[in-house]
């Protein structure tokens, strides 16, 4: 028979958290499993527990209660269910799930209970909380106006994301939607948002890789990894949403700044369709049941901005989904897109033809945008979104022969240096400054005379460069985040020489 240890250990940490609650002992509901198969355990005599409730098992393990019927439950078990048999006692808690929560956390690789994967020490201390939790209400709730600077050119300059905000990743397998998030993660050393990265359903390969990642190039130190892999129970694989949200409030609502990922919701409702389907829900579109919208709007509600009496604390949101073959009408896609803020669409030809992040700016978009951008940004990018489009069009219609308008042929060598200026390498965050340098030389003709080709080696030495000729201004607008004429003049100025210094090579338009 297995170890069950862990659970045991999780046991004694959930009772110590419920025994500085209560005030006095409280009588124990006791049912038994009358069926088990596939995760689920159908069980009789336990009439009065509640939707979420808490369930120990004789042998050690836990499940939750998922479905409430006439004379049984449902419960979904937390844990592989060779151990669990027929006729064994369940024990009703008188409690909902829990998980740990603080500062301890950070650095941990945990699995959505928040037992240890990464060999540390239990986190028999740290206070719990409910992996279910109300939303914040309106009235608690502020305005998104603080940037979240994820040090990707081409979305804190087209599609910002604020503090607060819920902007959902989505393309197909394999276009770059868990590194665009990773690296978002990474560009956080530098900031004073903690990040929570949760894994639904992935394989243990792609998580290590991600860990790695961070390890390598950020600041894990102020990072939490949820857990729930391909290989996990789909119970944990249901609650590990739910548990990363929870350990990333506790920072929210103590006025702290958070970031959580959720890799991914697509998984996460394959798993809730699975259970539904054991539990003999009623299937509706797509054999999704019909409280799926539901479920994910109730997790994503609880990303917000909290308003100063509240502490202004903020949750920031970024929900991954998956399409096939592109196709973002698919039911769980159009659910995810009404209840977020925006979405970053990556499409499978631009992947293909090595533009990364493979952003497609027609589909793409923020819908706080703006409001949350730095000002300096907003002002140089105003123009790029409008131009990139209609390169795009332009290079279409040109496919099918020459061009002998010289205005359309200066156009496209811009659009082709847009296209080259948003085109960036992974663990290459850009400063604000610096994409501010940038834009604004793109806008004021310095970088006219510049080759697409030469655009990578120009974007590469750029911080290097304006630290080394312009520090007042780098301080100015990393520090104030405005930009004034004689800033931007100085910038302009700063990579228009940058340019100059790349040589001859870096010349031409083609």
């Amino acid at each position: 028979m297995a170890d069950h240890r862990p659970h045991e250990e999780w046991l004694e940490q959930h009772r110590a958290a419920l025994a500085r609650t209560r005030l006095a002992p409280q009588a124990e509901a006791v049912g038994r499993v009358t069926q088990v198969a596939d995760g689920i355990a159908r069980i009789s005599g336990l009439p009065d527990a509640v939707l979420g409730a808490l369930l120990r098992f004789e042998n050690g393990l836990f499940g939750f209660a998922h479905g409430l019927g006439v004379g049984e439950i449902d419960a979904v078990v937390l844990d592989e269910t060779s151990a669990v048999e027929a006729g064994q006692k369940v024990t009703d808690t008188g409690d909902v799930l829990r998980v740990p929560v603080g500062e301890a956390l950070l650095g941990r690789v945990l699995d959505p209970l928040g037992r240890p994967l990464d060999g540390g020490s239990p986190l028999a201390e740290a206070p719990r909380l409910p992996i279910e939790r109300p939303a914040p209400a309106i009235i608690a709730r502020d305005y998104v106006s603080q940037p979240l600077e994820t040090g990707i050119l081409v979305v804190d300059s087209l599609f910002a994301i604020g503090r607060g905000q819920r902007e959902l990743i989505v393309g197909d397998r394999a276009t770059g939607k868990t590194s665009l998030a990773v690296d978002a993660i990474i560009n956080q050393k530098t900031s004073d948002v903690v990040c929570v990265y949760v894994a639904v359903g992935q394989p243990a390969a792609a998580v290590e890789r991600v860990i790695a990642a961070v390890r390598e190039h950020g600041a894990p130190e102020r990072c939490i990894f949820v857990v729930g892999g391909a290989a996990a129970a789909p119970g944990l694989q249901w609650i590990a949403p739910f548990s990363g949200m929870t350990m990333a409030e506790y920072f929210r609502d103590r006025g702290q700044h958070a970031l959580i990922v959720i890799d991914d919701l697509t998984h996460h409702a394959a798993t809730h369709r699975e259970l539904a389907l054991l539990t003999r829900e009623p299937p509706g579109r797509e054999a999704y049941p019909g409280d799926i919208f539901y479920l994910h709007a109730r997790l994503l509600e609880r990303a917000a901005k909290l308003a100063p009496e509240q502490g202004g604390g903020s949750l920031t949101a970024l929900p991954i989904a998956e399409t096939d073959a592109g196709n973002l009408s698919g039911y769980i896609p159009t659910n995810l897109i009404s209840i977020t803020d925006g979405q970053i669409v990556l499409d499978t030809r631009l992947f293909a033809a090595n533009q990364r992040p493979a952003v497609d700016v027609g589909l793409s978009v923020s819908r706080v945008g703006g409001k949350a951008q730095s000002p300096a940004l907003r002002e140089v990018s105003g123009r790029v979104r409008l131009d990139y489009a209609q390169f795009q069009e332009l290079e279409m219609f040109t496919r099918f022969g020459g061009i002998s308008n010289a205005r359309v042929t200066a156009q496209i060598a811009r659009g082709q240096r847009i296209r080259a200026l948003l085109t960036q390498p992974r663990y290459s965050a850009l400063r604000l400054a610096d994409q501010v340098a940038l834009l604004a030389g793109l806008m004021d003709g310095a970088l006219d005379g510049v080759r697409p080709a030469a655009i990578p080696k120009l974007r590469a030495s750029v911080e290097g460069w304006l630290d080394t000729h312009v520090p007042d201004a780098v301080a100015a607008v990393q520090s104030s985040a405005a930009l004034t004429p004689e800033l931007r003049g100085a910038l302009t100025a700063a990579v228009a020489g940058l340019a100059k210094s790349l040589g001859p090579q870096a010349g031409g338009t083609g």
